[in-house]
C-alpha cells in the first residue's frame, strides 16, 4: 500500500499561483513517480503532470506547459507542483498519484493509488 497526502489548495485570483504538495509514504518501492490529475464539475479526470523519481523527467499536459512546474524533493518522498498563472478553468480537484513502473504517463491507467485530492478555486 501506499498512502498518499496532498496539501495546498484553497481560492486564488486569476493570474495568482498556487503550489500544491503530495507526500508519499509507504510502499513506495513499486512506482517510480508521481503524478496529478484533476477533475472539475461534471468532467473527466484529466491528467496534469508527472515526475520520475530517479532522474526527474517531468511530463505536462499541452494546457500546463509554460504555467505549471513540477518538482520532487525524494528525501522527503514529496512532489509539489508550482502552478503560476492560474485561470478560471484550472478551477477542479487536484489529485496526486502514484505511478507504476513502466507505466503510460498521461493517462489514468499509468497510476494506483490516489490522495484525497485537493479544491483549488480560481475566482475573482
Amino acid at each position: 500500500q501506499v498512502q498518499l497526502v496532498e496539501s495546498g489548495g484553497g481560492l486564488v485570483q486569476p493570474g495568482g499561483s498556487l503550489r500544491l504538495s503530495c507526500a508519499a509514504s509507504g510502499r513506495t518501492s513499486s512506482t517510480d513517480g508521481m503524478g496529478w490529475f484533476r477533475q472539475a464539475p461534471g468532467k473527466e479526470r484529466e491528467f496534469v503532470a508527472a515526475i520520475t523519481w530517479n532522474d526527474g523527467v517531468t511530463f505536462y499536459e499541452e494546457y500546463a506547459k509554460g504555467r505549471f512546474t513540477i518538482s520532487r524533493d525524494n528525501s522527503k518522498g514529496t512532489v509539489y507542483p508550482q502552478m503560476n498563472s492560474l485561470k478560471p478553468e484550472d478551477t477542479a480537484v487536484y489529485y496526486c498519484t502514484a505511478h507504476i513502473t513502466g507505466s503510460v504517463f498521461y493517462s489514468l491507467q499509468g497510476y494506483d493509488y490516489w490522495g484525497q485530492g485537493t479544491q483549488v478555486t480560481v475566482s475573482s
